[in-house]
């Protein structure tokens, strides 16, 4: 059981407050609190990597701190990014499936 009171989330649920009303016209995304990590607020976006590209943008997050890497053997794309905002830290992920490479002339 966590020792934790909803006060020492503050940092993230303000965050997300903010989001959702400041940035209210971007795709939502999957959210997270935890009390794990009580100054962290997630979003997770899958399925299409320029929702993240789109949520990177209003953040001002630079491209060149975004991280790249494929799980899945390969079958999945994730994006990963993070900076500060309203006191918290906000995590972004990305998923999207690989697109199927296919030989040039196979049926």
């Amino acid at each position: 059981m966590s020792t934790l009171t909803m006060r020492e989330l503050g940092a993230p649920l303000v965050a997300l407050r903010l989001l959702a009303t400041d940035l209210a016209d971007l795709p939502a995304g999957c959210v997270a609190v935890s009390t794990v990590y009580p100054d962290l607020l997630e979003l997770t976006f899958h399925g299409d990597l320029a929702v993240f590209e789109a949520w990177r943008e209003a953040l001002g997050i630079e491209s060149g701190r975004v991280d790249y890497h494929e799980q899945g053997d390969g079958r999945t794309r994730v994006l990963e990014a993070e900076c500060e905002f309203a006191g918290a830290r906000l995590r972004l992920t990305g998923f999207a499936k690989t697109p199927v490479r296919t030989l040039a002339g196979a049926v």
